[in-house]
């Protein structure tokens, strides 16, 4: 496997990232709603470096049951609190067709959400099939598939420190 992005360097860019987030919001309180299983090690990471008052919730959303490539779209929102009049993040690890991000993000409006920014660890390159651009990123990576740091293949390497990128024959499927 391939290191694309060192520990040091992930905790560098989601440092830039709270920066940039706490200076979008300017100490008002947000909702960060991360979705699950992939951003939970960047939400919890990234919560510990704000310093504004802060709600949390998750969302599950999955497409990828077992392979390495998209299927149908499955949301379960049963943990996410009430956004009715908050401002929102919508907080995902990777951006690779957006398909998830601007689904979720169109549900947090409708739920009543005051404002839905989103923000995202990577952006894989020339992926995107929508209009939606994350708010905040990370990193821009190429179009490989990436595991660590709470990213998986078929449940595993999520607890990886870093993003590698997975070689032709680790894949199956």
């Amino acid at each position: 496997m391939k290191i694309l992005l060192s520990e040091s360097q992930i905790r560098e860019g989601v440092e830039r990232m709270a920066g940039e987030i706490a200076a979008a919001y300017s100490g008002r309180q947000l909702t960060i709603v991360g979705v699950l299983t992939g951003s939970v090690v960047l939400l919890a990471d990234l919560i510990r470096r704000l310093d504004m008052p802060v709600r949390i919730g998750v969302i599950h959303a999955s497409s990828y049951r077992g392979g390495i490539s998209a299927g149908e779209l499955i949301v379960q929102s049963d943990w996410m609190p009430d956004i009715n009049g908050r401002e929102v993040l919508l907080l995902d690890d990777i951006f690779d067709t957006g398909r998830t991000l601007r689904l979720i993000a169109s549900q947090m409006s409708d739920l009543g959400a005051t404002s839905v920014k989103t923000a995202v660890l990577l952006v894989k390159e020339g992926r995107s099939e929508v209009q939606l651009v994350p708010d905040f990123r990370g990193f821009s990576i190429p179009d490989v598939f990436v595991v660590g740091y709470g990213m998986d293949y078929q449940d595993l390497y999520r607890n990886l420190p870093y993003v590698g990128a997975m070689e032709e024959g680790d894949l199956v499927g």
